[in-house]
């Protein structure tokens, strides 16, 4: 069963007091919908851990970035810190984007590459992906599609023409 994520975060308690915009974007550059989460208030900081790196992504004044391109097998959140500096870019492999009750969305594939300002780049989750298969949650084609993607899109960053990290101050700046 894949877990399905919505833009808006409603429910999530961690967050006290919020501000939530998103807006459909449709130009050369980009295709689908963008969602802006501001965390004014949080109940506790979020800190991950990659490898020897502490990364804090939830905090007062933080805000998520998310991009929901139309036909893709990604999604990508984008961390800003207080100072509206890039903590990471975390994406999500997915099979698939949409809306919902005017909410975008999309269906996690389990597989997620997370990009740092110093241009390292982590793999995460191929765990989550093999105990999903070995227990039928997907399939093998769903599978072979996770791969398929992180490796698209790995080659693409390594090349330099991921062009949604590029677009993520744009996109921020487009919702204030």
């Amino acid at each position: 069963m894949l877990k399905r994520k919505y833009g808006d975060r409603a429910n999530w308690k961690r967050i006290i007091d919020r501000d939530y915009s998103q807006e459909y974007i449709q130009s050369e550059k980009f295709n689908g919908y963008i969602t802006l989460l501001k965390m004014n208030k949080v109940k506790d900081k979020l800190h991950v851990s990659y490898g020897e790196k502490d990364v804090c992504i939830v905090d007062h004044g933080y805000s998520w970035l998310q991009q929901f391109p139309n036909g893709k097998h990604h999604s990508i959140t984008v961390t800003f810190n207080e100072k509206e500096e890039i903590v990471q870019w975390y994406i999500d492999i997915c099979l698939e984007n949409g809306i919902e009750n005017d909410i975008p969305w999309m269906d996690d594939l389990f597989l997620d590459i997370v990009v740092l300002p110093t241009g390292e780049i982590i793999l995460l989750d191929e765990d989550e992906l093999e105990e999903a298969l070995s227990k039928g949650d997907i399939d093998h084609d769903l599978y072979q599609l996770a791969w398929q993607e992180v490796e698209e899109v790995l080659t693409s960053i390594k090349s330099g023409n991921f062009e949604l990290l590029q677009l993520a101050h744009e996109h921020r700046e487009i919702l204030g």
